[in-house]
C-alpha cells in the first residue's frame, strides 16, 4: 500500500473511532439516525455544491442503482449499531462489527465457494473468535469475576455481541458495493456519500412521522452527538474510499481496522467501561486475525 493511501486510511481510522464514541455517549434511536443523515446533507452540501454535482450527468443507471443500494444497507448498518450501543458497550459492539465482516466473508468463502484459506487464513479466524471470547468472557476465561450480578452484565455483553454481527454483515455488503462504485463505476466518494445520505433522508420519514413530538426533545439532547457524526462521519469514509482508488481493496479494508484500537482505548478511558485491558486485548486480537486473513 503506497504510504498515502496508509496514512489516509489511518486517520480515517481515528475519525471513525471519536464519531463512534459521539454515537455510543449521545445515540438514542430512529430519530437520531435520522437527524444524522439530514446532518449530513447540510454541512457537506457546500463540499457538494463546489466539487461534484457536474459529475450527476455522467452518472450511469447503474451508478444510481449503486448508490441507492448502498443508502439502504448505510441505513440497516446505522440502525444496527446505534441499537447495539443502546444494548451494550462500545468496547463490545464496536471490535465485534469491525472483525465480523472479514471473518463472515472468508467462512463463506470456504463453505459456499470450497476456496482454501491456508494457515494465515485459519490463523486470522481463530484470531478473530480468539478476540471476541476475550471481549464477550474477560475474566470468565481463567474463572475470575464470576459473582451474582455478572449475570446482567454478561447478557449485555451477549446482546453487544450479537448486534455487532449483524453489523459487521452490513460492513461486509457495503465495503463491496461502495469499492465498487468508486474503483469500477468512479463514481467520486464524496457524491456516493451524500447521495447516499440524501436517500437515506426520505427511507426514514415514515418513522419520524409516526412519532413526531418526540423528534425536537431527542435533537436537543443528542445534538453534538449528530454534528460529530454528520462530520466526522462522511469524511473518515470518504478518505477510506479515496484511498481504495490508491490501493487494492483487500489491504484497505484490514488496514482501517486499527480503529479498533482507538475505539477499545477510547470507550475504556472516556466512558469508563469495565474490564478495558480484556477489552483492549480482544480488539487487538480481532485485528491481528482480520490482518492475516488478508494475507
Amino acid at each position: 500500500m503506497p504510504a498515502h493511501a496508509l496514512l489516509l486510511v489511518l486517520t480515517a481510522a481515528l475519525l471513525h473511532a471519536v464519531w463512534n464514541l459521539a454515537a455510543k455517549r449521545w445515540g438514542g434511536g430512529t430519530h437520531f439516525v435520522f437527524s444524522c443523515a439530514l446532518g449530513v446533507c447540510v454541512l457537506w452540501l457546500p463540499a457538494v455544491l463546489w466539487v461534484g454535482l457536474d459529475e450527476l450527468p455522467r452518472w450511469s443507471w447503474l451508478a444510481w442503482g449503486f448508490v441507492a443500494a448502498s443508502a439502504v444497507v448505510h441505513l440497516g448498518y446505522f440502525n444496527c449499531l446505534i441499537a447495539g450501543y443502546r444494548a451494550s458497550d462500545l468496547t463490545v459492539v464496536y471490535p465485534v462489527a469491525r472483525g465480523s465482516g472479514p471473518f463472515l466473508s472468508a467462512l463463506a468463502a470456504v463453505v459456499l465457494l470450497g476456496e482454501q484459506l491456508g494457515p494465515s487464513g485459519a490463523l486470522g479466524l481463530a484470531g478473530v473468535v480468539g478476540g471476541i471470547l476475550l471481549i464477550t468472557m474477560g475474566p470468565r476465561l481463567i474463572g475470575r469475576g464470576v459473582v451474582d450480578h455478572e449475570a446482567t452484565a454478561q447478557i449485555r455483553r451477549r446482546h453487544g455481541v450479537y448486534w455487532g454481527v449483524a453489523t459487521g454483515t452490513l460492513i461486509a455488503s457495503y465495503t463491496v458495493l461502495d469499492g465498487y462504485a468508486v474503483k469500477v463505476l468512479a463514481v467520486s466518494p464524496l457524491m456516493l456519500d451524500y447521495f447516499g445520505n440524501v436517500l437515506r433522508v426520505p427511507l426514514q420519514l415514515p418513522t419520524l412521522l409516526r412519532q413526531p413530538q418526540t423528534f425536537w426533545p431527542e435533537l436537543r439532547r443528542s445534538w453534538k452527538g449528530v454534528l460529530a457524526v454528520a462530520g466526522l462521519g462522511p469524511l473518515a469514509y470518504i478518505l477510506v474510499l479515496l484511498a481504495m482508488r490508491e490501493a487494492p481493496l483487500s489491504r484497505v479494508a484490514p488496514a482501517r481496522e486499527v480503529s479498533m484500537l482507538f475505539a477499545a482505548l477510547l470507550g475504556g478511558q472516556l466512558l469508563g467501561e469495565s474490564e478495558r485491558g480484556w477489552r483492549i486485548a480482544g480488539a487487538a486480537l480481532i485485528g491481528a486475525g482480520v490482518i492475516a486473513l488478508a494475507l
